[in-house]
Parts: C-alpha cells; structure tokens; sequence
C-alpha cells in the first residue's frame, strides 16, 4: 500500500485526512449546520435511475442533508416495474468525500451526531435491500463514508484514475462505520491496513482484493457502467428481487443453511410467472417475455 501511495498526487496526500470529510458547512447560531437544499440530482430513462451526488464544491460530502436526498431518490417509487437498476455517481473529481467535519464538531452535539451517523447507516444499509441492483460508478476519490457508501453497492464500476480510503485515523476518528462494509468487501488484513494507516489503495488495488467489480479507463466509464446496467435491465425485475434478496441473506447463514435457503428459493423461483416463461422460452428457443406483476405462474 506504500506503493499506493506515492501513486497519489503529492498536493494530494498531505490533504486526504480533510478530503475523509468536508469542513465548509454553512452554521446557524447555536452550531449546527445550516439546511441545505437537495443535493443530489436523479432522472430516469429505460429503466434505468441515475443518482448523482451533486456537490462538488464541497467534494460531495454526505452531509446530513445529502443522505437525506440520496435516501429520497433512491426511494423513489421504488416498487415500479418501471424501475429496473440505479447508477450511484458523484460530481466532480470526488466520489463522495465522507461525512462533513463541521457536523461533527463538539458544538453540534451528541445528539446530532447520533442522526447523522444513524441517518448514514441507514442509507447504506437500504443499498442491499432494495429490490433492484444497485451500482456504484466511481471517479475520484471515494472516503471514509464515502468508501463505505461504494462498499454498500452491489456493483462497483472505477476509473483507473480512482482511490478509495479510510482516512478517519488522521483526524481522530476511526472510520468504525465504513469498516462494516469494507471489512466484509476485502480481506481482513487489507482492511485493517487501510483503516489503521488512513492510506489510500488504487483503483487495481480495490479490483484486486473485491472493493470494486471492475475498472476502466474514464473515458469508458460511462459506457462501461451503462453496458452493466442494460444488461441488468434484460432479466427479470421480479427475479433479480427475489435473487437478490436471497443472496445477502444466505451470505449471513453457514454453509447448511445458505444451502436450505437456496433450495427453497429455487423452488418457488419456478413458481413465478418468469420463471415458468423464462425455461419456456429456452425450450422453445424464443426470447422471453417478462410479466410486470411477479405474479404466480398459474397451476398446470
């Protein structure tokens, strides 16, 4: 990781304990960060929901009110059939910089920071239980929560231009919420590395030991991200729902269990209307057509 981080820009490297967090909130009296308005910009065309975290001034911090935007957007008429994948995406030359330093400060208070730390996990913890695919298409830095936030996706898509940290340790905080994700994303000696040196890995690095799925050159980002993203769109909503769903749960049982799980799942996969017409459509060497209701398929 040394190696990582001589790879860093100089002017870099002496900035990434601030880059962990944004420090510029505007204050009201009594400390706390003034309201800011929606910081996160979505839009959605052929099943597809792009949601950009749209601060750039402030590298995209997950403030307080960014996760309550981003949470909004992904929420968003979540259950449409409409809606088949989302693209998480940051503005600027910075993923998401991680929590805003100026909400942490000691005149904000513990119980603010109670909600913007709760507010955080929620976010990242809905990430693996919504019922669509989730990507995360990163180019810039991605820290601390932001890190996290990446960890949390289903997908990750980098730049090679891209570095992921968890820098917390520089300013005196442990990056203990983003070592949830990260922890279960790379191997434990990686992650610990990172979470007790606060240095940054590469963009090869984090394919390497499981951070993110796949890396490109940025000019093939965009393309790359949305070739993943189509082919998403190709299946079964109700299907990739159910699997999905699945697959984070049988993760968190042994081997006997997942096993159990899996078979029943399986059964009742083949119950669905898709499902039926999916092993249809291969037999009778035809493209299959999706249901939107994810209804039972009827008795034969």
């Amino acid at each position: 990781m040394a190696a990582a981080w001589l790879r860093v820009p100089r002017e870099l490297r002496g900035r990434l304990g601030a880059l962990a967090f944004s420090s510029r909130a505007p204050r009201q009296p009594g400390g706390r960060p003034e309201t800011e308005g929606k910081l996160t910009r979505a839009w959605q065309a052929e099943g597809i929901r792009n949601v950009v975290l749209s601060h750039p001034r402030r590298r995209n911090a997950l403030s307080l009110a960014m996760l309550k935007s981003l949470r909004e957007d992904l929420l968003r008429d979540i259950d449409s059939p409409d809606l088949r994948v989302i693209i998480i995406s940051g503005e600027g030359p910075v993923f998401s910089s991680g929590h805003d330093l100026k909400e942490l400060s000691h005149e904000t208070g513990e119980k603010y920071h109670q909600e913007v730390f709760e507010t955080c996990v929620e976010v990242t913890s809905l990430l693996p239980k919504l019922p669509v695919p989730v990507i995360a298409k990163v180019n810039g830095l991605a820290t601390a929560a932001g890190c996290q936030l990446v960890a949390s996706c289903d997908i990750a898509v980098a730049s090679e231009e891209s570095t992921f940290a968890t820098p917390g340790i520089n300013v005196g905080l442990f990056c203990s919420t983003p070592a949830v994700p990260v922890g279960r994303s790379l191997p434990r000696k990686v992650a610990l590395e990172m979470l007790f040196t606060g240095e940054p890995i590469t963009a090869q690095e984090a394919l390497l030991h499981g951070l993110v799925s796949r890396v490109v050159p940025a000019e093939k980002l965009e393309d790359e991200t949305l070739r993943i993203a189509r082919k998403i769109c190709e299946s079964s909503r109700t299907v990739l729902a159910l699997g999905k769903a699945t697959f984070y749960k049988q993760m968190a049982q042994d081997v006997e269990a997942a096993y159990r799980t899996t078979s029943g799942v399986m059964v009742d996969n083949l119950a669905l209307e898709d499902g039926r017409e999916g092993i249809e459509a291969f037999l009778r060497k035809r493209k299959p057509v999706w249901s939107r209701s994810g209804r039972k398929g009827s008795p034969p």
